[in-house]
């Protein structure tokens, strides 16, 4: 059974890495606030031009802090727990549950050989990461 969860951690690694998949796991909240707490602060000194001006400002700083807080989803399932582990692969296998692999080559193949599965794979990784782990997930750079 563990060579099988680790047969499909390997593969959610090799799907999200093709597809260039990155989460925000932490710190989106700070981004927000400094946005919103320069509008604020902004609109206390000089009214709606303030609010515009601050809200300006907070994002520009929001966006600074935030940058780059965006991690390799092959890495955030190579550092999950073993409860996290368990529950994203019964998530998988209930895509994968008519699948039959050997081996960890032969689980790509047939997964990379069938588009909707695929798909259906993807489409978990991302559940997972966003109710989960509440994250925000994005493709590509």
């Amino acid at each position: 059974m563990d060579n099988q969860i680790d047969d499909i951690m390997d593969l959610c690694c090799e799907l999200s890495k093709i597809k260039e998949m990155k989460a925000a796991v932490k710190n989106s909240g700070k981004g927000a606030v400094m946005a919103g707490g320069g509008a604020f602060v902004g609109g206390l000194l000089a009214g709606p031009v303030g609010i515009a001006a601050g809200g300006a400002v907070g994002g520009l700083l929001g966006m600074w802090m935030t940058s780059g807080q965006f991690k390799p989803v092959p890495g955030i399932i190579r550092e999950l727990s073993p409860q996290q582990r368990q529950k994203l692969y019964s998530d998988i296998m209930a895509i994968l549950e008519t699948l039959d692999w050997r081996n960890y080559t032969q689980l790509v193949a047939l997964v990379k050989g069938n588009a909707a599965m695929q798909q259906g794979v993807l489409d978990a990784i991302k559940g997972y990461i966003t109710k989960e782990l509440r994250a925000e997930v994005q493709y590509g750079d």
